[in-house]
């Protein structure tokens, strides 16, 4: 016999599949939820079913767009330089170093980092994509803009062997960024210094 309703379960049940919420975190959230103002679970159940329809990856940056949109505003905008690219490994990359101010460029979202323990693969990246791009949009320097972890300097070092051949200038963030710091939860002033201080590879 269980001693929660159902439909109480079932909200804590699909709360718990998110990254980073346990089982407690989950019945608190949904016990907040059903304590909460009606319109404001309504609100939420719209949000989330909208979701998926609402939102779109760009077909040149893979940044997220919304679904009205053909191409990201970022890359569309004639005052942004095409010729230089960020390559992230997630979108939210592309707002944290957009919330620096300090650059002009493009991007490129590789839609994750090379990681064989978690299956991730080559052929599971945009790196195709990004090959096409730099020879259509004539790109002179791609900075690679991935985490300091093993997975991201694994994709750095594959992007090196990648463009070893082409005529593009291959550069990474300066160290101003901490060691297992992600790129969305890094402030503004390391993430300045790091685009600033970027190096040759």
């Amino acid at each position: 016999m269980s001693l929660i309703p159902k439909a109480l379960q079932n909200v804590v049940d699909a709360l718990s599949k998110l990254p980073g919420v346990g089982p407690r975190s989950a019945e608190r959230f949904a016990y907040f939820l059903l304590r909460s103002d009606p319109r404001l679970t309504t609100t939420l159940a719209t949000s989330l079913g909208d979701l998926h329809a609402g939102v779109k990856h760009c077909p040149y940056t893979f940044a997220l767009i919304s679904a009205n949109e053909d191409t990201s505003s970022l890359y569309a905008n004639p005052e942004r330089d095409k010729t230089i690219v960020a390559v992230v490994a997630d979108p939210f990359d592309v707002i944290a170093i957009e919330k620096t101010g300090q650059f002009s460029g493009t991007y490129h979202v590789l839609g994750g980092l090379l990681s064989p323990i978690d299956g991730i693969q080559v052929e599971d990246l945009h790196m195709n994509e990004l090959v096409e791009r730099v020879a259509r949009d004539h790109v002179i320097e791609l900075i690679i803009a991935t985490n300091a972890s093993v997975e991201g300097e694994a994709t750095s070092l594959y992007l090196q062997q990648l463009f070893t051949d082409k005529n593009v200038n291959l550069t990474r963030l300066a160290r101003g960024l901490s060691v297992g710091v992600d790129l969305e939860f890094a402030d503004h002033i390391s993430l300045s210094r790091a685009l600033e201080g970027r190096q040759k590879i």
